[in-house]
């Protein structure tokens, strides 16, 4: 059996991120420019995973924000231009759960991540291009990838969280084989 490949349809779906700010809320952002490849058997069975995000390209709604998150102090983008993910494995929980693991790399650090991926199904487009949506979340700790920069207020308050959650919306399209 030929192994189908589908590639990421970016107009349908987000890389995006939250952490909290001085531990009373939560600021998020996304990456405006990423690519996502998968293969596998029918019914996503033996799936590979490969990711990757122009780090270059975070959007938190805020350009002096964002300056900060691509400078060396986070991402040193120019650096490290390339976050990048490659699945280990892609476990059934239940008829629409997995457990998806795989190694995260930013900033040449690459670390073992588990994230829980929810299959909303598969479906033609009125062009007839087969498409699956995917609905994938996690967690990350970034001091392991070397995202370190941190400050306190007077009160001896953090100003950010060393947790930075996950929530991706991926729409799948079957590639011609």
């Amino acid at each position: 059996m030929k192994r189908q490949k589908w590639i990421v349809d970016g107009m349908h779906s987000e890389i995006r991120f939250k952490v909290r700010h001085m531990m009373i809320t939560n600021v998020s952002g996304c990456f405006n420019t990423f690519s996502v490849n998968m293969q596998c058997d029918e019914g996503f069975n033996n799936l590979e995973v490969q990711f990757q995000a122009e780090t270059a390209s975070v959007n938190t709604s805020n350009p002096q924000r964002d300056q900060h998150i691509r400078s060396a102090d986070f991402f040193n983008s120019e650096a490290f231009p390339l976050m990048k993910f490659k699945s280990t494995s892609f476990n059934k929980v239940s008829e629409e759960n997995y457990i998806l693991k795989g190694d995260l790399t930013i900033k040449n650090v690459t670390k073992p991540i588990e994230l829980q991926a929810n299959y909303l199904g598969t479906r033609v487009d009125m062009f007839g291009s087969k498409k699956a949506g995917f609905e994938i979340s996690g967690a990350l700790k970034r001091g392991e990838y070397s995202l370190n920069w941190n400050a306190t207020t007077d009160e001896g308050v953090i100003v950010l969280d060393e947790v930075v959650k996950l929530m991706i919306q991926v729409q799948m399209v079957l590639q011609n084989n």
